[in-house]
């Protein structure tokens, strides 16, 4: 494995920047924007206008082929959703909105997940649980704390209601481009892993199903990852700096 790196003052500075645009870039979607009918091609249009207007680069248009700026995926897809003009957004969905921007060379990451108007219970939960064992997650990261520690905060709270938890896919560490050193699994045992250091920058991002943890990728467009029972999914995710005393949460207003 590669030595993880620190970020200087200036490089974090701009992460704190290009953060809060991310983080007004999903709110302003979710609070503006996304209306039953809309096609998450429009969804994609926005956000390349949004962009665009604010001067940031996307990380995600062209990266291994991908086609748009922001990954939206509906209900049972779990990540990684290609913009369409087919697949529309109808009242009582689950939206997930995963998005990345480079701002003065420096790379945040983020994603939400929210209901389209009235939900299930059951949906509603998925949310609120999936978003907590994020917060879990962000509270167990300091310097001298482990991935295996970050991973175990959302295992043992997640698994408590009996929800699938992906592990194919993992946070990473984040900055100078998208995916850097450390992986950062949604399980694992305390103490166990990279052991983490201070100025180091990693996205985390708890993905959570409301059935088994199984997955697959769409054969047709080869990225839109689904639940394999066709449950209900929720994604959340971060970018964080890690510190002596805990971590600060960079992609926030």
């Amino acid at each position: 494995m590669s030595q993880l790196q620190s970020k200087t003052p200036i490089e974090i500075e701009s992460m704190r920047q290009g953060g809060k645009i991310l983080a007004e870039t999903l709110i302003w979607l979710q609070e503006e924007k996304i209306k039953p009918g809309i096609s998450t091609h429009e969804i994609d249009i926005y956000t390349r206008e949004f962009f665009d207007k604010k001067k940031v680069e996307s990380v995600f248009l062209g990266y291994h082929g991908f086609t748009g700026v922001i990954c939206v995926s509906l209900n049972d897809a779990v990540i990684h959703g290609v913009p369409n003009t087919n697949t529309i957004v109808q009242e009582g969905d689950i939206v997930s909105l995963d998005c990345g921007l480079r701002y003065q060379g420096l790379v945040v990451d983020s994603a939400i997940s929210f209901g389209m108007g009235e939900l299930p219970e059951k949906s509603r939960l998925l949310l609120e649980r999936t978003k907590k064992s994020l917060h879990k997650a962000i509270k167990a990261v300091k310097a001298g704390a482990t991935t295996g520690d970050i991973g175990y905060a959302v295992e043992s709270y997640i698994n408590q209601f009996g929800y699938g938890l992906v592990k194919d896919y993992a946070g990473h560490g984040v900055g100078h481009s998208l995916h850097e050193e450390p992986n950062i699994p949604n399980y694992g045992r305390l103490g166990t892993g990279v052991k983490l250091i201070s100025g180091l920058t990693i996205a985390i991002e708890p993905m959570i199903n409301i059935g088994s943890d199984d997955i697959f990728t769409d054969a047709d467009d080869g990225w839109t990852v689904y639940t394999d029972d066709g449950s209900l999914s929720a994604h959340f995710e971060h970018t964080v700096l890690v510190t002596d005393n805990g971590a600060e949460i960079l992609t926030q207003l």
